[in-house]
């Protein structure tokens, strides 16, 4: 992850760049938008791979933290926040699509993100139903981050 932040921004123009865990999450400063496809570009010439971009700007969590998508969910210990990011605009994707009971809750749907809540399974592993969703972006890169990575994300990047 520091190679990511350190050299890999560096060189692709953000300095100053941090990480928030180990999960790809890149804290930078920009003057304007960032050319997603330059940057995808520059990480596949440093990495030899494909890595798909998604940007929020520290705006655009903190509006979604003040909405608070999940105060109507009940917060235990086998349950899970998470919210995923597309590239782009969603559009109908999930036009139609609900959750599955004990599986996992679609909670809100936005222009580029929707928020879910998954329910620990008897094998432990939590919302397995939410596999659906994904493969209604084959043709969009999107990611999912726990509610708790997304305040972990604000408070790095407000100090």
């Amino acid at each position: 992850m520091a190679r990511l932040s350190s050299l890999a921004f560096a060189k692709l123009g953000f300095d100053g760049a941090k990480t928030v865990m180990v999960s790809g999450n890149v804290i930078f400063k920009s003057p304007s938008a960032p050319d997603i496809k330059a940057l995808e570009r520059g990480l596949r010439e440093m990495f030899s791979i494909n890595i798909g971009v998604v940007v929020r700007s520290l705006a655009e969590l903190m509006d979604m933290a003040e909405q608070n998508p999940f105060s109507a969910c009940k917060a235990e210990k086998d349950t899970k926040f998470y919210l995923t990011m597309a590239a782009a605009p969603i559009g109908d994707r999930l036009k139609g699509v609900a959750g599955v009971a004990g599986d996992f809750d679609l909670v809100s749907i936005g222009e580029k993100d929707y928020f879910t809540v998954a329910f620990r399974q008897q094998t432990g592993r939590f919302g397995p139903g939410l596999d659906r969703l994904e493969k209604c972006f084959r043709d969009l890169t999107i990611t999912s981050r726990n509610w708790n990575t997304i305040a972990r994300i604000i408070k790095k990047a407000s100090q």
